[in-house]
């Protein structure tokens, strides 16, 4: 519960903090949940540029592939072959993408205040608020939903005194979902998003009454 209250004032406090317009933006939630993904061109967060971003909506039980968003940043720095192996964005292909101000701008615009969801999402926001905090004036307000801790939830439900195995092709197949081919932004965003809903199936989703709107 303090925890729950600890989340609450924080999204408060930052609400508070957003510049214009993007208070307004962030703070309307319709109680969806947006996968995100992001393809980047390290796993440290201060040298990572973005090279994709993607994200789909879940409504209810149930996930929106029409209501998706999905697009290409062209990086300052010119992309190594070690980055092409991993996630096979080629110099060429990003070449054409946006302006990453672009990019994030319209990012927002189709999160708004969602909830995030994601797999290890804590490096993905991490990422994004590098470059949106001087934008936004503090740091994304979005609540999160770690999908790899309600699996742990799940599985330690049924197995309290086991090591639960958190890796992305345990969770695939603990929950019988397609695999799709990894390290796509959007494919992944939707895999993230096929995880959470297969959860949600076996009761441990989230509920979308949150603390601040009770009376």
């Amino acid at each position: 519960m303090q925890g729950s209250l600890w989340k609450t004032w924080q999204r408060q406090r930052r609400l508070r903090r957003l510049q214009e317009p993007y208070r307004t933006l962030l703070s309307t939630d319709d109680g969806a949940l947006v996968s995100i993904d992001c393809e980047t061109t390290s796993l440290k967060v201060k040298e990572a540029e973005i090279l994709s971003i993607a994200a789909v909506c879940i409504k209810g039980n149930r996930l929106y592939a029409s209501d998706a968003f999905y697009t290409l940043i062209k990086p300052q720095k010119a992309i190594d072959n070690e980055n092409v192996r991993v996630h096979g964005l080629r110099p060429r292909d990003v070449s054409s993408g946006l302006p990453l101000q672009e990019a994030l701008e319209k990012f927002l615009q189709f999160i708004g205040g969602k909830t995030l969801l994601g797999y290890y999402l804590q490096y993905d926001v991490a990422v994004l608020n590098k470059y949106l905090q001087p934008m936004l004036g503090t740091v994304l307000p979005n609540r999160e939903v770690e999908v790899s801790g309600r699996y742990y939830d799940w599985r330690f439900a049924g197995y309290p005194d086991s090591y639960i195995d958190l890796s992305w092709e345990t969770i695939i197949k603990g929950l019988h979902i397609p695999q799709l081919p990894r390290h796509d932004a959007m494919n992944d965003a939707i895999t993230v998003a096929m995880m959470y809903l297969a959860l949600q199936a076996r009761g441990f989703g989230v509920t979308t009454v949150h603390p601040e709107q009770k009376t």
